[in-house]
């Protein structure tokens, strides 16, 4: 299949490219890039040979593993295009490589003859074209032929070569930089998923967007992504196998690589080489994806066989052992590992080890091990089983009651373990796995209250990873039937149909929500119970305006959230003390949430509970912190498989980008975002990007673009979209509706904020409030002046210093419109030196400029080309200073002049430059 481009190796292919120049140049260099079969090493040449210019010398070998023990078979095919220049060399080295290259060897006393030889025979070709030599699966080359080149390598700096090599198993070659391959994160493995279905072969159709429209929702690449481990090869071999049936979620999705597979053909290969002793370790490593290196010992001693036998198996790169464990790169190789065995064997690797491990300690890895080698169904071992599931995490949990159901024979008890393993499997993160235990258990499930657990975790697995407005239907559709009879499953449905309320945006709803609540309440119910019907209450006299009755049981949440001491009521708390404008106290909860989460290992209550604390870290005025929780928070909600509350995130990061002033990053944040079909035309990260999009909006001088996009973030006539994101960005909204001259809007819209902010009491939000009036006040009147000092007043008692120094570049503009330039030069001192300190540019360039209306000289500070440019825009830009022109300099360091264009582009406005004489200037 095409790939249009190299997804998630960004930081390999600029180092590489920095290498190719550097050599273009005249200062050599090597590379070995190391990782995992499938890894996209080979790629990377491919990519890094495309890209020299004409005239370059190429030069590729791969190392063969059938080859290994001919000496110099591998320097023999690296250099054969180039032999007939073998006569060019002194006579002592040509006849030496001449000689190793003819089959005849290499006397011991001429090896560093012949080493030079391979170094002066690219020197030469390199004083006319540039040279790139690429030696795949170096690790597989025979000795001889490696030790020459890895010679070379370590000598190339001062000759026009490049020297890129690649190895899967462990490969010393000391001097020789090495850049590990790590697997692809989630998002560019979807990224290349979609390039692979979108961009065919040259011999086949396209499989996405062809002339069925077949297209792939978001569940579907996420699922394969998982699958594929982040490994390029498998994602292109799954992408292959795929049927139309199943790119449009009609069919089940595979759930391992297909048999022809390209991969897989490598790993058997490997496999099938080694001996009895090595794939019978390999194989009890396999079977216990828990062992360790020294548990792996114990097994092996116990079994008769030398740990030493698992050597080859590592040098193969079927496996790794750290300190954490035995380590197999790809999910694939564990299980060809223990697939390939022969089932009698896996039986016995099974007995084997829970022989070797301890009964009380191990009890739960015991049972499964038993369980595994069963021959039918067995009621005690079921039992057993499902006790000691209880005390491990849960994802052995959910492994061992998945057993115990495949152990049981009443059909009813079964489904029922499934169920709790389904609950088990989304705890730890794993939402596919906890869908596919749902649906094995949905047709022999006959006792209610099972069937109803069913219903809820499924209700709550679509709300955060799925059809987010469908949920909310079906949640309180559950609610209504369980409320009679299961009134706590009842209470925590419908606690879940609130959650998708608020994210989707459909809070006229949340009345069903609260009408609910009020039916099911009891005076005698417990905290856990309490907690919820308080948080209903709460936030639906927020949602209502009616703040100050909403006070008392929002209070109550936050008692009890840190009385309960588990993930979800802290993270309840947390979102009732926002309300409240506690920013510190719903700090402090979502971080303890956050805590109780990771020590629990339910990371299915970890994106929640960043979110919450993200949005603390806001109010505190905290972007730095509030942007690294919404980056943690994004890549826990990808792992984890809930897609829509990494929407949350990656909006967030675009919105604290926006107020940055950093428009590139904001817009590529919102690009980014990716939710699931029918969570709502208001969901939540649509209004924080068209929060973040107002702002870019007010600082690129459009303010009726800001006020339209904040505005329409929810309808004050039917109450549909996200009054919460609304409140959030009134200030903005007030601020650019005074630029646009539009002060009816911002009147509406302050009056609710107002609101809110006298109930809670908060410094911050009254100061916003003040700023707002100020701003709507008379231009240069002692109203606006009373309001803008108040706003300081307040400023002073909260820690928002970024909306303290906006307050005083506000303000400071106001005195300067009145004629007061004194004054407003104080202010806008004020809030430069804030905005300087922290790091925001855009805002600082206001303050600049108001200080030069203000009637004050301020230099702008000057960008140093080496702080913000790569070595290879360096080399550009020390050319163009030196008069080149753009063709002269593709010229000289070997690249297409079209890439000297862009790279001139992005030199031009990374120096915030707009001429070759500015240019010059910065690089002085």
């Amino acid at each position: 299949m095409h790939i249009p481009r190299l997804r998630g190796r960004d930081r390999e292919q600029q180092t590489i490219a920095e290498l190719q120049a550097g050599a273009a140049g005249g200062v050599g260099g090597a590379l070995l890039l190391h990782g995992d079969l499938g890894g996209g090493k080979t790629a990377l040449l491919r990519h890094a040979a495309a890209g020299t210019p004409d005239g370059t010398v190429h030069l590729w070998a791969t190392g063969l593993e059938e080859e290994s023990d001919l000496p110099y078979a591998g320097l023999q095919s690296l250099l054969q295009p180039v032999v007939e220049r073998i006569a060019d060399l002194p006579d002592h080295q040509a006849r030496a490589l001449t000689r190793a290259l003819s089959g005849e060897g290499c006397a011991a006393d001429d090896r560093l003859a012949l080493s030079m030889a391979v170094l002066t025979l690219l020197a030469t070709l390199g004083r006319e074209q540039p040279v790139l030599c690429c030696v795949d699966d170096a690790d597989a080359l025979d000795r001889p032929s490696l030790d020459a080149i890895a010679f070379t390598a370590r000598r190339v700096r001062a000759h026009r070569v490049t020297l890129l090599l690649t190895s899967t198993g462990e490969l010393p070659l000391n001097g020789v930089p090495r850049l590990p391959l790590r697997p692809l994160d989630p998002q560019s493995g979807r990224a290349l998923l979609a390039d692979l279905l979108h961009h065919p072969g040259a011999d086949e159709e396209p499989r996405m967007w062809g002339v069925r429209g077949v297209r792939p929702g978001d569940e579907v690449l996420t699922a394969l992504a998982a699958l594929g481990g982040g490994n390029p090869r498998a994602l292109t071999d799954l992408a292959a196998s795929l049927s139309d049936s199943q790119l449009a979620g009609e069919a089940p999705l595979p759930t391992r690589l297909p048999a022809d597979s390209e991969l897989l053909r490598t790993y058997r290969a490997r496999l099938d080489r080694l001996g009895p002793d090595t794939r019978w370790l390999l194989l009890l490593a396999a079977a216990d994806e828990e062992t360790d290196a020294a548990g792996l010992m114990r097994a092996a001693h116990s079994s008769g066989v030398d740990i030493a036998a698992l050597a080859p198996a590592e040098r193969g790169g079927l496996v790794r052992v750290s300190r954490g464990g035995i380590v197999f790169p790809q999910p694939i190789a564990r299980a060809l590992a223990y697939e390939e065995a022969p089932l009698a064997q896996r039986r016995a690797a099974h007995l084997h080890l829970a022989q070797v491990l301890d009964g009380d300690t191990e009890r739960l890895r015991r049972a499964v091990h038993l369980a595994a080698a069963a021959h039918g169904p067995d009621a005690e071992l079921a039992e057993e089983l499902e006790e000691a599931a209880t005390g491990g995490g849960y994802s052995r949990a959910s492994a061992a009651l998945e057993h115990a159901a495949q152990l049981t024979t009443e059909p009813g008890g079964a489904a029922s373990r499934l169920v709790t393993a389904a609950r088990y499997a989304w705890q730890s993160g794993s939402a596919g796995r906890a869908r596919s235990l749902l649906r094995r258990a949905r047709p022999t499930v006959r006792d209610r209250v099972v069937s109803a657990e069913s219903e809820v975790l499924s209700g709550e697995i679509e709300l955060r990873a799925g059809a987010t407005a469908n949920a909310a239907e079906s949640l309180l559709t559950i609610v209504d039937r369980l409320a009679g009879t299961e009134r706590e499953l009842a209470v925590l449905a419908l606690m879940r149909a609130g959650e998708a309320v608020c994210f989707s945006g459909d809070y006229p709803r949340y009345a069903d929500v609260a009408s609910r609540a009020a039916a099911l309440r009891r005076p005698d119910d417990p905290p856990e119970l309490e907690v919820v019907f308080e948080h209903i209450a709460g936030f639906a006299y927020t949602f209502g305006g009616r703040h100050h009755r909403a006070i008392r049981p929002l209070r109550r949440v936050v008692e009890l959230g840190a009385v309960l001491d588990t993930a979800a009521p802290l993270t309840c708390a947390s979102a009732a003390a926002l309300l409240l404008a506690d920013d510190v106290g719903a700090h402090r909860l979502a971080a303890r949430a956050v805590e109780v989460a990771r020590e629990s290992g339910d990371v299915s209550a970890l994106p929640l509970a960043l979110e919450m604390t993200a949005y603390a870290e806001y109010w505190l005025g905290r972007y730095d912190a509030a942007a690294a929780t919404s980056l943690h928070g994004l890549r826990a909600a990808r792992a984890c498989g809930q897609g829509n509350y990494a929407g949350d995130h990656q909006a967030m990061l675009a919105v604290l980008c926006a107020i940055r002033g950093d428009r590139e990053q904001a817009l590529r944040h919102i690009r980014e975002i990716e939710v699931a079909p029918g969570t709502g035309q208001t969901n939540r990260p649509k209004a924080l990007s068209q929060w973040a999009l107002a702002v870019l909006d007010l600082i690129a001088g459009r303010p009726a673009d800001t006020v339209a996009r904040i505005a329409g973030i929810a309808c004050p006539v039917t109450g549909r979209g996200h009054i919460v994101v609304q409140a959030m960005a009134t200030p903005w909204l007030v601020e650019a509706a005074v630029r646009a001259d539009d002060r009816e809007q911002a009147v509406a819209a302050l009056a609710g904020f107002d609101l809110w902010a006298a109930s809670t009491g908060d410094p911050v939000r009254r100061a916003l409030s003040a700023r707002c009036h100020a701003l709507l006040a008379p231009r240069g009147s002692a109203e606006a002046e009373q309001h803008f000092q108040q706003a300081l007043a307040l400023h002073l008692a909260g820690e928002a210093d970024f909306e303290q120094a906006r307050t005083e570049l506000l303000y400071g503009q106001e005195l300067r419109r009145a004629r007061r330039p004194r004054d407003a030069r104080e202010h806008l001192h004020r809030a430069l030196e804030t905005f300087l300190q922290l790091d925001a540019p855009a805002w600082a360039d206001q303050a600049r400029a108001e200080l030069r209306a203000a009637g004050e000289a301020v230099d702008t500070p000057a960008v140093r080309a080496a702080d913000v440019l790569t070595a290879q825009q360096l080399q550009i830009v020390r050319l163009v200073c030196e008069g080149a022109t753009n063709r002269e300099v593709a010229a000289q360091l070997f690249l297409s002049p079209r890439t000297v264009d862009h790279h001139m582009r992005n030199i031009f406005a990374r120096l915030n430059i707009r001429s070759r004489i500015e240019l010059a200037k910065a690089l002085a």
